[in-house]
């Protein structure tokens, strides 16, 4: 008999994890195709490292050729599922189109950018989802340093060292504490700019830092943030935003060159390109994961609105802690349609949540247990090189290296602002997929 084929959509952690279980479990006995823009899982919780000049961006990009034996990866953009006929088709890197037929399919494209309507965010403001977007903001943000000290104007000069992020959950949070530490080292080489100091402006309509999350967590966060000299302004966002600043909700107007949007996410437009059915953009699944009507089909992560058991009625948050849990249940639960165990529902327990705030400084609270300053440090370090499935070593190494030494300063020049848009579902950069 021939191998049942499982085509996963997505490496992000959800199929990343669905992959790597199932290349363990399965052990040639089904054929694994992964289908995935990019040859590397990115670990995105260190991306602000990256723009922060802490890391290379190799160190969180995992070769999924290296870590996922008996894997076939198909580089491509899926864009489309034909239920009936048991299909996904997908448009690869050089614009040929493809198709692949499947037994079982799991749906893990993940998420996007989320945008909203606010005039000249989606011409002005600078994406953080990937790395193009980490590397360009790092250069953006060294180039305004340059330019700066190369200004004559003391109103352009104030300008360009002024960064506003939008957005104060993690991302955000993460994004304004390590540029801030970055500015900071960068203009202790530039003399003309003595007495000038670079401002960092974290905006968020919410009423404290990481919404959501545990207060203590979020207090420790917004005061080593304060002590660093970042305006923390909550109840507050952008009205508008032009090549020159931002006008803000309470109706300033903030001269700056930079704008981050870490407002939040949503799911990759391939969701609704399925046809299935969907609640508020994710795809409706059951508690084993199956979406209703096709126990062929099963979809995870942010893509996916799993039933959190322990908010009924809601669906599980857009975390990689779930997403990574939820891809091991989507690969047992394959193999026990197969008859190798049986199908178990989604079950989660909360392990708690780490911010790295760069330098010597964090906030976590393991299983609930509020944490500052090094010991926090600490288990968020550990945390992250527990859970980095490869390079833990060479990460290692340059947070040591970057301890002992300074932070690189000097643009790299490798991606060009065209390639790294805010709005990844334009109508125009998806009619250049389509034509390429």
């Amino acid at each position: 008999m021939a191998r049942p084929r499982i085509v996963i959509v997505g490496a992000g952690f959800a199929g990343y994890q669905t992959a790597k279980t199932l290349s363990r479990s399965a052990r040639g006995a089904a054929e694994i195709i992964l289908v995935n823009p990019t040859d590397y899982f990115l670990y995105l919780p260190l991306l602000p490292e990256v723009t922060g000049g802490v890391l290379d961006p190799r160190r969180i990009t995992i070769s999924l050729a290296d870590t996922l034996p008996g894997v076939r990866l198909v580089l491509g953009q899926a864009d489309g599922v034909g239920v009936d006929a048991r299909t996904v088709s997908f448009t690869g890197p050089e614009g040929e189109r493809g198709e692949l037929g499947y037994d079982r399919l799991v749906l893990a494209a993940g998420s996007i950018n989320k945008l909203l309507p606010i005039p000249g965010v989606a011409d002005h403001a600078h994406g953080f989802r990937g790395i193009p977007e980490a590397l360009h903001l790092r250069d953006h943000v060294i180039r305004q340093v340059e330019l700066a000290d190369a200004a004559e104007d003391p109103g352009e000069r104030v300008a360009r060292l002024t960064f506003v992020v939008v957005g104060a959950g993690y991302t955000g949070t993460e994004v304004a504490a390590q540029g801030n530490l970055l500015t900071h080292a960068l203009l202790s080489r530039h003399p003309r700019l003595a007495g000038t100091p670079a401002r960092w402006l974290l905006l968020d309509t919410a009423k404290q830092v990481l919404p959501g999350m545990d207060e203590r967590m979020a207090g420790t966060a917004e005061r080593v943030l304060r002590e660093r000299g970042v305006e923390v302004d909550l109840g507050t966002s952008v009205a508008e935003a032009t090549g020159d600043g931002v006008k803000l909700t309470d109706g300033r107007f903030v001269a700056s060159r930079t704008l981050v949007w870490c407002v939040g996410v949503r799911p990759d437009p391939f969701t609704a390109a399925t046809g299935l059915p969907t609640t508020k953009g994710r795809l409706q699944v059951d508690e084993y994961l199956a979406v209703p009507g096709h126990p062929e089909i099963l979809a995870c992560g942010d893509g996916a609105a799993v039933p959190d058991p322990q908010h009924p009625g809601q669906p599980t948050p857009m975390t990689a802690q779930h997403a990574i849990r939820q891809g091991k249940l989507a690969a047992h639960n394959i193999a026990a349609s197969y008859g190798v165990g049986t199908r178990k529902p989604y079950r989660h327990r909360d392990l708690g949540f780490v911010v790295d705030l760069g330098g010597w400084q964090a906030a976590a609270n393991p299983l609930h247990v509020p944490l500052s300053g090094l010991l926090a440090r600490a288990v968020t370090r550990g945390y992250h090189l527990t859970a980095l499935p490869a390079n833990r070593v060479r990460t290692a190494t340059d947070w040591l290296f970057t301890a002992v030494s300074s932070r690189p300063g000097v643009q790299l020049g490798l991606v060009p602002g065209p390639a790294v848009p805010l709005d990844t579902d334009a109508p125009e950069l998806i009619a250049s997929r389509k034509d390429h």
